[in-house]
């Protein structure tokens, strides 16, 4: 009899481990930092496809998607923080209210938003762009992909790397948005393969203007990073598609 208290008291006390520790993780998840991937280049060069990144939610105070699943149990933000121009926000689109994006904040409320010849105006004054090297994709040289490269500076000092591939319709050369109280204009850097503020929410992929409720917090460093060369089933080769350099830097640093 003794023996079987013992193991239903062990039991318990497992059981009762795991769930503090999931509730634990949840409110850190909430409150604090939360992990996100980067799926795609749309935000080459600040961010490579395969890194990993730290969000804090803190940042910018807390609103519906703070939680997850986004629960709707209060509108609006808690504690909101207005965030800096120029920097790099995880939100959720207003498409959906659910897929997370990552891009660069550059349009604040009540300004006018444009593109001309690739070039960023902020109420008609075009920002400081000043090209460098060229910024190259792939390993080998087959396979290798060249982007022009500018460091652009904006109203506020801030300064982050972007890329220029091509004339793209729609993305080089924009009509004036005027950004609506309580939203932002979001862009990537990497700015003719970005789904961005420039297209409107009824477009494939369009953000359009984003809620100030729907920003999810802002990416502050990389903890882990990889090329995508190595698969689960080639375990051998994991230390060789790490990006070492990477990890543990700071995503806001220019």
């Amino acid at each position: 009899m003794s023996n079987r208290n013992e193991q239903k008291g062990g039991l318990w006390e497992t059981v009762r481990t795991i769930v503090y520790a999931v509730a634990i993780a949840v409110v850190i998840r909430t409150v604090a930092f939360e992990p996100f991937n980067i799926p795609s280049g749309s935000m080459l060069p600040t961010l490579l496809v395969g890194d990993y990144l730290f969000v804090s939610k803190y940042s910018y105070g807390y609103s519906k998607h703070s939680l997850p699943g986004s629960l709707g149990l209060f509108k609006g933000r808690i504690l909101e923080r207005v965030p800096d121009r120029g920097d790099v926000i995880v939100f959720k689109t207003p498409s959906d209210n659910s897929t997370d994006y990552i891009k660069r904040i550059v349009g604040l409320p009540g300004e006018r938003i444009q593109m001309k010849g690739g070039v960023l105006h902020i109420n008609d004054v075009a920002v400081k762009m000043e090209q460098i090297e060229d910024f190259v994709v792939g390993d080998e040289p087959g396979l290798q992909r060249r982007y022009e490269q500018f460091i652009e500076t904006l109203p506020n000092g801030r300064r982050h790397r972007v890329l220029n591939s091509a004339t793209v319709p729609g993305a080089d050369d924009t009509n004036v948005f005027v950004v609506p109280a309580g939203h932002y204009f979001m862009m990537g850097d990497n700015r003719d393969e970005s789904a961005d503020s420039r297209f409107a929410v009824q477009a494939f992929g369009g953000v359009g203007y984003v809620p100030a409720e729907n920003l999810v917090g802002r990416a502050e460093f990389l903890f882990f990073s990889t090329d995508g060369s190595a698969g689960l089933l080639r375990p051998w080769l994991w230390p060789e598609s790490i990006r070492w350099k990477r990890i543990f830097r700071s995503v806001q640093a220019p």
